[in-house]
């Protein structure tokens, strides 16, 4: 009865499934692998001390910045240089704008460092001067930001002078000075030059808790089983099929296809 599974068109569709089960195995296995990596990574986080209560370092000894250094308290030293509002960001539930001037190090290389945020749109007139001379600044670092991150605006066309997105790459071609890949927040704007701004608090490192990505690898997961599962019963469901067209032949039942 079931001589039928031997025939040419038969060989490929058992071919098929003995390939696609063990394939739809190992690529839910594998998402559920970095599920797991996410769970762990998020609670090695935990484990650790937050970032920001750590003692400051050099700028230097942070970078480059990964889910470890992120949120660390860097010190730097330079003078500031240009001045950039990056617009449409918002704290404590209103729309505002960062204060971002660039710090001239004296390795030559620029650091971005947000002094505060301000309400409304983007006003120049409203900002308060960046302190002149050389000042030492101490703020909590942060990777640079892409088309991922929150506020981020990659439509163009914003007016000289404002940004929409804090990094190196965005910047490269706005100023004539290399710039570090990295910026850092200032936890107290004070009560000098920087008075008026509300400091903007530093976001958590991408990757390093359970956020929709993880949660999309775990329904990967189930994915990659249930098509598995689908495989397999749809060959039982057409072996079934046949079978159950072959006997019908044998019995009379049915006229023989072939």
């Amino acid at each position: 009865m079931y001589r039928f599974l031997l025939t040419p068109r038969w060989w490929g569709i058992n071919l098929f499934v003995v390939l696609a089960i063990p394939f739809c195995v190992f690529m839910g296995t594998w998402q559920l692998g970095r599920f797991e990596d996410r769970v762990q990574t998020h609670e090695k986080a935990d484990e650790r001390p937050d970032p920001g209560t750590r003692p400051p370092r050099p700028l230097d000894e942070l970078l480059p910045v990964s889910t470890e250094t992120s949120g660390r308290p860097a010190v730097a030293k330079g003078t500031y240089a240009d001045q950039f509002l990056v617009p449409g960001r918002e704290l404590n539930d209103r729309e505002g704008y960062y204060v971002l001037d660039l710090l001239r190090t004296d390795s030559g290389k620029a650091l971005p460092v947000v002094r505060g945020w301000l309400p409304g749109t983007p006003d120049t007139t409203r900002v308060p001067a960046a302190p002149a001379g050389e000042v030492t600044v101490k703020g909590d670092l942060q990777a640079s930001e892409n088309s991922g991150s929150t506020g981020v605006d990659l439509s163009g066309g914003l007016p000289d002078g404002q940004l929409g997105m804090i990094s190196a790459a965005s910047l490269v071609n706005l100023v004539p000075y290399d710039v570090y890949d990295a910026w850092i927040t200032l936890p107290e704007p004070g009560d000098g030059a920087d008075a008026g701004l509300l400091p903007v608090p530093p976001e958590a490192a991408q990757g390093s808790g359970l956020d929709l990505k993880a949660f999309q690898n775990l329904g990967y997961t189930g994915e990659w089983f249930v098509f598995g599962g689908f495989v397999l019963f749809m060959w039982f469901r057409l072996v079934r099929r046949e079978a159950e067209a072959a006997r019908d032949v044998r019995l009379g039942l049915a006229a023989d296809a072939d």
